[in-house]
């Protein structure tokens, strides 16, 4: 399985989503630009340390991520996604994109994804869940589907 950020600001949140990755066995990519340095202790702190285990790759642009992964579904994720996260099939060599935590995913990256997902969620705050508990349900629902492979 793979995790994208696509230009993650807050460094906290990327340091939870690496901790999620390396307990999972997750591989995490991370699309330029970041908005810190991942030398900053407060994604060192968040991650633990857990960073010597993580399996990160880095990548300029979303563009570089697809034509060197092009065989394997990209899976977005999005408010404005139609269906549910819990109601797709997945397989373990997707890649799972979302959003920096203020913006999203880039219209542009919406408007050529194949899928495009949602987590539900009640109407009444014009807000989203934070970025890391984001990818933890969904992380875990596609290994719940994979029966929790290599996992003890």
């Amino acid at each position: 399985m793979h995790l994208v950020l696509v230009e993650p600001e807050i460094p906290q949140n990327t340091g939870n989503v690496a901790r999620t990755c390396v307990m999972t066995g997750t591989k995490l990519h991370l699309v330029e630009p970041l908005g810190f340095s991942l030398s900053e202790k407060e994604v060192r702190r968040a991650g633990l340390d857990y960073w010597q285990y993580l399996n990160l790759e880095i990548h300029s642009n979303f563009d570089e991520l697809k034509q060197k992964n092009s065989a394997s579904r990209f899976i977005c994720f999005s408010t404005r996604g139609r269906d549910y996260y819990h109601r797709f099939a997945y397989r373990m060599d997707d890649f799972l994109v979302f959003g920096s935590e203020t913006r999203g995913l880039d219209q542009k990256i919406l408007n050529q994804a194949e899928i495009v997902l949602r987590i539900p969620m009640a109407d009444q705050v014009p807000r989203s869940l934070n970025l890391g508990n984001a990818v933890a349900l969904v992380l875990y629902e596609a290994l719940r589907q994979r029966d929790f492979p290599g996992f003890i």
